[in-house]
């Protein structure tokens, strides 16, 4: 059995450093007391640093991006540190990096108590990615080996793609990550029902983490609404919705923790002795050409 927590994170202007580094101890302090051993935090939680800039800079949307850029150094140490004093695993959450080619990628690190266990990038950007914030897709995506088990992390618009969460489920990860950031009660549903959907057809569990609040002071995270969830395949001994847990209130005002038990030996048992076999029988489909299209006499 391991503990989760996911957090409704609420994005609230911190204009120093030191305002921002208290914030994000006393959230990660507050999860692992409750014993959590793996925290996630949201989709584009890191672009919270750019409160720390001046007003004119971020309120700038490209200048809010680029004006973070000195600060990861710092960002990823302070993270690094909670992790290990902690001793947790912390995601805390994504932001855009400038990478040595120029572009910007939406990137999210994984933090252990050995130190930084790497980086995944998202994979398929939204039109708002693309079109106004130019930023470029990652490519591959990562398994994480870890004491709790092979975790994988699945950004926001990518958990909406099966075959990306059948990829990781075939390379053996139990348990995806979902950082997610909507500025819609539409699109975070998307993403939910898309969490809960790769949970069905691979048989694992989707661990899913929300912005939400307004930040008129940001254009990239002025709107932002979500309710954390971790979702399991609706089968023997699990919830018949499929939901094992999920924050009560769609917007709270304030940072709010979703801390669940997850006993991850019980999902796999489902794949050997579940009520179906979504998992084994996905692929017996395509191998068998049951799915080919014919044209009609």
């Amino acid at each position: 059995m391991i503990k989760l927590a996911a957090c409704q994170y609420h994005i609230d202007l911190l204009e120093t450093w030191d305002a921002y580094a208290r914030h994000l101890t006393k959230l990660c302090e507050e999860a692992a007391q409750q014993g959590a051993q793996l925290l996630l935090l949201p989709e584009y939680a890191g672009l919270v640093l750019s409160g720390q800039l001046p007003a004119e800079q971020r309120g700038d949307l490209q200048g809010s991006i680029a004006g973070i850029q000195p600060l990861l150094p710092a960002w990823r140490e302070l993270c690094e540190g909670l992790a290990k004093r902690l001793g947790v695993y912390l995601q805390p959450g994504s932001l855009p990096v400038l990478d040595g080619d120029g572009r910007y990628r939406n990137r999210a690190w994984l933090f252990g108590p050995e130190g930084n266990l790497g980086s995944q990038d998202k994979l398929i950007m939204t039109r708002f990615e693309r079109e106004y914030w130019h930023i470029e897709p990652g490519s591959g995506l990562r398994v994480f080996d870890t004491a709790l088990g092979k975790l994988g992390i699945l950004i926001c618009y990518d958990n909406e793609f099966p075959m990306l969460a059948n990829s990781l489920a075939e390379a053996g990860v139990d348990l995806i990550l979902a950082p997610s950031c909507t500025d819609t009660e539409a699109g975070f549903h998307r993403v939910r029902i898309g969490a809960q959907a790769r949970a069905l057809e691979n048989q694992i569990a989707v661990l899913q983490a929300p912005t939400v609040g307004l930040a008129p002071w940001s254009p990239a995270l002025d709107e932002n609404i979500g309710r954390a969830g971790l979702y399991v395949p609706p089968d023997y001994g699990m919830p018949a919705n499929g939901i094992l847990g999920e924050s009560a209130e769609l917007s709270p005002t304030t940072s709010q923790w979703l801390i669940c038990e997850l006993d991850l030996q019980q999902v796999r048992g489902l794949r050997e002795q579940g009520q179906v076999f979504t998992r084994r029988d996905w692929p017996v489909q395509f191998a068998a050409g049951r799915l080919a299209i014919r044209r009609a006499d």
